[in-house]
């Protein structure tokens, strides 16, 4: 069985943060995914934006809290999952949401870490390898060239593995 969502999307408000007692972060956030089509009949151009809530557990979620902004073009992968919680009245009530956690999580920040639009002059699609603890992993990058980043650089996309 698969249990994969992939996203590419724009963030509607900055990511909220919170601090678990362990003193892990959670990130919250919701992407605007959209479609644009042509209307066959009226010859219009039509677009559709679905939101997407994202939950993201450890180290991804300090990257999120870091870099991530009100606007910034991400991709996200993670897994689709569905909670089950009860309101106040004790009503059964439903939340699906993408979850980022554990070796398969993704997210890559694609317009650069200023976000909400803005590319910095370096190469958007790098990916750096983070460690458990969500510092980078450290080396070169594949194919033994020099890592493009000193120590106090910003990566451009994060990815947490086991």
């Amino acid at each position: 069985m698969l249990n994969r969502c992939e996203f590419i999307g724009n963030l509607g408000a900055d990511p909220e943060i919170r601090t678990m007692q362990s003193g892990d972060k959670i990130a919250n956030l919701r992407i605007a995914v959209s479609e644009k089509w042509r209307d066959k009949q009226s010859g219009e151009q039509r677009e559709k934006t679905e939101w997407v809530p994202i939950v993201i557990f450890g180290p991804l979620a300090k990257t999120a809290e870091q870099y991530l902004r009100k606007g910034s073009k991400v991709f996200v992968a993670g897994k689709f999952t569905t909670r089950k919680w009860q309101d106040q009245s004790g009503n059964d009530r439903y939340s699906t949401e993408i979850v980022l956690q554990g070796f398969d999580a993704k997210l890559v920040m694609l317009d650069g870490a200023q976000g909400g639009g803005s590319r910095d002059s370096g190469n958007g699609s790098y990916q750096e390898p983070l460690g458990q603890s969500g510092a980078p992993a450290g080396g070169a990058p594949s194919g033994g060239a020099p890592d493009p980043y000193d120590g106090d650089s910003i990566p451009f996309s994060a990815e947490w593995r086991v």
